[in-house]
């Protein structure tokens, strides 16, 4: 710009001699002229002289415009610098401030974490001390484990009362989220707590009985012996390795050893139903013994992980399998679950180690959905009964809401939208619905009579009695009944006496009436009707 502005300013001032020029060139042609011009040079001067005043005020008015232009971009570029510079400090000041919080944060998290393990060690210190050191000068046990809501649990396991203790969790089973929390504190007060959990798992395979049937409550006390051990196990999780080496003694592997060896072989005799499922109780019950004992090394890994499937549909399946050491083997454990068609299974336990993508969980979702279409739809004759189609509707029901739900916990919904999934569920329950509807048998609906129909009264009373008597009179609504209490000309003595007696005392006597006779006041006899007709 300012180039310019000097190229320009150099031709306004070589103005002047390009006019001497123009003043030479206009004399010699006068000079030379034939004819006599009528313009005068000073005229031309003077037109060049004012065109050279115009053009160097517009070139002034140029540059002040310039110069205001200039004036204005710098100050707006000082005013975004001092913005820029302010937006700065304010995110400075914030990531200061975020940065303390943060810092305040951590540090409170790891001082309680620390304070929450110092607890801990001294619990456990004080649990499993000598005798010697647990006992006061009177003999007596000191309480150095407190249950809030449970206290009698800390009073069974330092009894060592494992009935007692079997029965209260049985009975307390509603309240099992908060009896899994307490049962590890209060098994600190037990002198052995593995013994104790021991002593519980007698009765897991009751002596069969004379007739041959199970115990009604062997599942629940089933249920019980599991969940007692997953709160050994609780206990010595958050324990040291020397405090574990105290608990889990030589003798008491031993032992633990002894009850696995002992129901090994009834595994053979499992519910081949739940076994098939993945949800067996028997084998979970035997897994969790080896996990939580220590005495997985006693047993062929083989038969262990041949165990698996029939508890891959349990929620503990995955902790279970990292507590037995198998994550190394959980490969070819997904393969088999998807081989056998319990691809759900498959993606849990494929989700739980990590696996996803070499078992990919949208295609075993889709895989499993279609074997169970083809099976469904193989399986079901064309001419089959009712009860055989509902089975298999049932079926297809029971895998679609199995896939959705696992959808719907794995946050799959983007990969696979389950909308499809629930227009099908609604078409098969409403073709239940509608299947159920015709074969239910149809109530017979009550005719109404036809014709007129009894008008309801307020002599209650006396429509009682009528029926009762016999000779009670049914008047239609369309022909009610007249009423001659209101005519003037049928009031007087005689029909008085006709008519029927009002509530309270007649005005005359009997005898008064009969003196007259039967006769209206327009002198017609009247035939009084029977005596068994006046009610």
């Amino acid at each position: 710009m300012e180039d310019t502005n000097r190229s320009v300013a150099s031709l306004m001032d070589s103005t002047s001699s390009k006019i001497q020029q123009l003043q030479k060139a206009f004399a010699e042609l006068e000079s030379q002229r034939a004819v006599t011009l009528n313009l005068k040079w000073n005229e031309l001067e003077e037109h060049f002289h004012g065109l050279e005043r115009s053009l160097k005020r517009r070139f002034h008015e140029l540059e002040d415009q310039e110069k205001e232009y200039e004036t204005k971009t710098r100050k707006a570029q000082e005013l975004l610098e001092k913005k820029k510079a302010d937006v700065e400090a304010k995110e400075k000041a914030s990531l200061e401030r975020l940065q303390k919080k943060r810092d305040a944060a951590v540090f409170a998290i790891n001082t309680a974490l620390d304070k929450y393990n110092n607890n801990n060690n001294v619990k456990s210190t004080e649990a499993f001390a000598s005798a010697a050191d647990d006992e006061d000068v009177d003999g007596t046990v000191q309480d150095v484990v407190e249950v809030k809501a449970y206290p009698e649990l800390v009073k069974l396991c330092r009894d060592m009362d494992s009935a007692g203790l079997h029965k209260f969790v049985s009975d307390n089973r509603k309240n099992l989220v908060l009896l899994k929390e307490e049962i590890p504190v209060a098994f600190r007060a037990a002198a052995n707590p593995a013994s104790l959990v021991l002593d519980a798992l007698e009765g897991f395979y009751p002596p069969p009985t004379s007739d041959g049937k199970k115990d009604a409550n062997l599942l629940g006390m089933r249920r019980t012996c599991v969940m007692l051990m997953e709160c050994l196990g609780v206990l010595l999780y958050g324990l040291d390795s020397n405090s574990v080496a105290d608990v889990l003694s030589e003798d008491v592997k031993d032992r633990a050893k002894g009850v696995a060896e002992g129901w090994s072989p009834l595994l053979e005799s499992l519910d081949m139903d739940a076994a098939g499922n993945g949800n067996s109780l028997e084998a979970h019950a035997f897994l969790q013994l080896l996990a939580t004992f220590g005495v997985v090394s006693e047993f062929e890994e083989d038969e262990i992980l041949k165990l698996i499937p029939m508890v891959s549909r349990r929620r503990q399946a995955a902790e279970l399998c990292r507590s037995l050491g198998l994550s190394q083997k959980m490969p070819g454990v997904i393969e088999v679950l998807v081989n056998s068609g319990k691809q759900i299974d498959a993606v849990n336990l494929a989700f739980a180690f990590g696996l996803t993508e070499q078992f990919p969980p949208v295609e075993l979702l889709k895989c499993y959905l279609t074997e169970a279409s083809r099976s469904t739809s193989q399986g079901r004759p064309g001419n089959a009964s009712p009860a055989v189609q509902d089975e298999f509707s049932e079926r297809e029901l029971t895998s679609l809401k199995a896939v959705i739900k696992c959808v719907e916990e794995h946050d799959l919904e983007e990969q696979y939208p389950v909308e499809p999934l629930h227009k099908r569920i609604l078409q098969l329950e409403k073709a239940k619905a509608e299947k159920k509807r015709a074969t239910e048998p149809t109530k017979p609906q009550t005719k109404r009579p036809r014709g007129p129909q009894p008008r309801a009264t307020e002599n209650n009373n006396n429509n009682n009695n009528n029926s009762k008597t016999g000779y009670g009179r049914v008047i239609p609504e369309r022909y009610p009944q007249y009423v001659y209490d209101n005519r003037p000309f049928l009031r007087g003595p005689i029909m008085a006496a006709q008519a029927h007696p009002p509530p309270q005392a007649y005005s005359f006597s009997p005898a008064a009436a009969a003196a007259h006779g039967n006769f209206y006041g327009n002198c017609y006899q009247y035939q009084a009707p029977p005596p068994a007709y006046f009610h």
